[in-house]
């Protein structure tokens, strides 16, 4: 038995699969050993075979905000609050080098008055002139009181909707009239995805092409941070065109020089303002992923 055993051993694996579909296995219905490796296999596939196509048309729409300039405004509470630090900060802090310079003057001042006084121990020379810490701070008062500070809020700018410098206090977001279908509507700046360009590169070029001078702009991601889908009207849809599928990815203005020529194709408006210039479901989707700062 172990001769046999030890026969069959030796053989190789070829061998031994050449013996047993010779034997009495293959008259009992039992399938050959395919040599055939995998992939060539997989590779044999009919020819005429297409991908089909998705009947979704894919866009791509940047949200590009503009971050506020200023701060804003405090509410009651918040001045409440920021005039209690201010405050606590006043009575735990310490005497600066000119409060202290302060003292040491009105010191000087009253020993003169007195008489006990030696000049010998000011190290200015006579011909010198001492100026005093309260010189200096009737100095520094008249500059204040001569300092005009740039209004916060300017009337006529601040109604000009086409204007990247209308309320400064506040996060802004472009819109832009662009024609969809039959009718023109304000939306998010969009573009048609084209095959070999990620949807990010997509959503660059619908930045790109809604101002001659274009926006210098920081994406955020990319990755889109919410999407829209619409159907076409029946009369407009056919079975390769159903409707589209908008993917919103965010940016930042980073630079505002280039975005202040006025262009009645563009809208700055504020988050509050979207609702009067877009549709309730397009309105929804954008909503979610728009911070008030």
């Amino acid at each position: 038995m172990a001769a046999p055993c030890r026969k069959m051993a030796s053989r190789t694996l070829w061998k031994v699969l050449s013996h047993f579909s010779r034997t009495g296995v293959k008259s009992e219905g039992c399938r050959h050993f395919s040599i055939t490796p995998i992939c060539e296999a997989a590779l044999q596939t009919k020819p005429g075979t297409e991908v089909a196509s998705s009947p979704w048309t894919l866009m791509a729409a940047v949200c590009l905000q503009r971050l506020p300039v200023i701060s804003a405004d405090c509410s009651p509470l918040e001045q409440r609050f920021k005039d209690m630090l201010l405050q606590l900060e006043l009575e735990k802090s310490v005497l600066s080098d000119h409060e202290l310079r302060l003292l040491e003057d009105a010191e000087r001042m009253s020993r003169k008055q007195s008489g006990d006084y030696d000049l010998d121990e000011d190290d200015s020379s006579d011909n010198q002139d001492i100026i005093l810490a309260q010189d200096l701070e009737d100095a520094w008062e008249q500059k204040f009181q001569n300092f005009q500070t740039a209004p916060r809020v300017v009337a006529d700018v601040d109604k000009d909707l086409t204007s990247v410098e209308r309320c400064l206090p506040d996060s802004l977001v472009l819109l832009a009239e662009q024609q969809v279908g039959g009718e023109k509507l304000w939306l998010l700046p969009q573009a048609p995805w084209q095959k070999g360009e990620t949807l990010r590169q997509t959503a660059e070029k619908a930045l790109s092409t809604v101002s001659a001078d274009g926006f210098k702009a920081t994406f955020l991601s990319n990755a889109p941070c919410g999407v829209y889908k619409y159907k076409l009207p029946r009369a407009a849809r056919t079975e390769s065109s159903v409707g589209a599928k908008v993917f919103f990815f965010k940016a930042i203005l980073a630079d505002r020089t280039a975005a202040r020529d006025p262009n009645p194709a563009l809208l700055w408006a504020k988050k509050s303002e979207l609702q009067q210039y877009l549709k309730p479901a397009y309105m929804m989707k954008v909503d979610r992923f728009i911070l008030n700062l």
